[in-house]
């Protein structure tokens, strides 16, 4: 559950920041030192799909738990993993780049407020191969929308199985991508969102919003307009859920190691507002 008590308290990412450096959480991030960082470069392209998916994670080791992001590969030099373990997280929150601060952050909050302890329901993805893994994950979190047919779903950052599983509750899919053009069904993917988030009944988005900066602009329109903002999330995945009941209305938190890299069964974090 969120831990920010008032909706007027946490509007953005940076405020969120400034929150845990100021001590207002249970536990003081100087005291968090990051014991491990590493790089991950990795793609996907299921069987019949022409999409080849490419995927570069920062990872930060802090404790028992780990803090993902998801960038695009000219937004980091991938060496600066080697650079940042043996600092505190203290430290790499006031790092000059995003992707070091947004792992930071959910590492911060991977550790002090384990998904585990939460009042998630745990979703049990089953063994399987990547398709079959990612099917079963993709419809929860369409679930999570619960949305009456002919709506219309604006979806920032575009995966195959969710535009389906959209299509498949008669939603009207609204796709928006930096690095996609039609998805696999052959809807138009648009890169700018902000016709989509004004169009749109409902807003579901990446995780990666947080490494791009766009997860502010998302939120606070859909505050304004008074919409429902559901995130899948591997990037930020701790960090998302401090945002429930403050303009987020659902989550699929998704901590390291993420379903694509194994074929064994792993836990999906899914979290609903109070208000649902």
């Amino acid at each position: 559950m969120s831990q920010v008590t008032t909706m007027s308290e946490l509007v953005s990412i940076n405020q969120l920041i400034q929150k845990v450096l100021q001590g207002e959480f249970s536990v003081n991030p100087e005291s968090l030192p990051v014991v491990g960082s590493f790089w991950v470069k990795q793609s996907t392209q299921f069987p019949g799909s022409p999409q080849k998916y490419h995927n570069h994670y920062l990872l930060l080791r802090v404790g028992s738990a780990f803090g993902g992001c998801c960038v695009e590969l000219s937004d980091i030099d991938s060496n600066i993993a080697a650079e940042l373990s043996g600092h505190s997280v203290a430290e790499l929150l006031d790092h000059s780049l995003e992707a070091v601060r947004v792992a930071a952050l959910d590492a911060f909050f991977g550790e002090v407020y384990a998904h585990r302890k939460s009042n998630a329901k745990p979703l049990a993805l089953p063994r399987g191969t990547p398709l079959e893994r990612a099917v079963a994950r993709d419809q929860a979190i369409a679930d999570l929308l619960d949305f009456e047919p002919g709506k219309k779903i604006g979806l920032i950052g575009v995966v195959n199985p969710l535009v389906d599983a959209i299509v498949e509750r008669g939603g009207i899919c609204l796709p928006c991508d930096f690095n996609m053009k039609k998805t696999q069904s052959g809807l138009t993917v648009v890169q700018d969102m902000m016709p989509v988030l004004q169009e749109a009944d409902y807003i579901l988005a990446t995780g990666m919003t947080l490494s791009n900066g766009s997860f502010d602009t998302i939120l606070k329109v859909c505050r304004s307009r008074k919409i429902p903002f559901v995130l899948y999330a591997q990037t930020g995945s701790a960090i998302i859920p401090q945002f429930l009941d403050h303009g987020v209305t659902a989550i699929s938190a998704e901590p390291f190691p993420y379903s694509q890299f194994s074929a064994e069964p792993s836990t999906v974090y899914l979290y609903r507002s109070r208000e649902n």
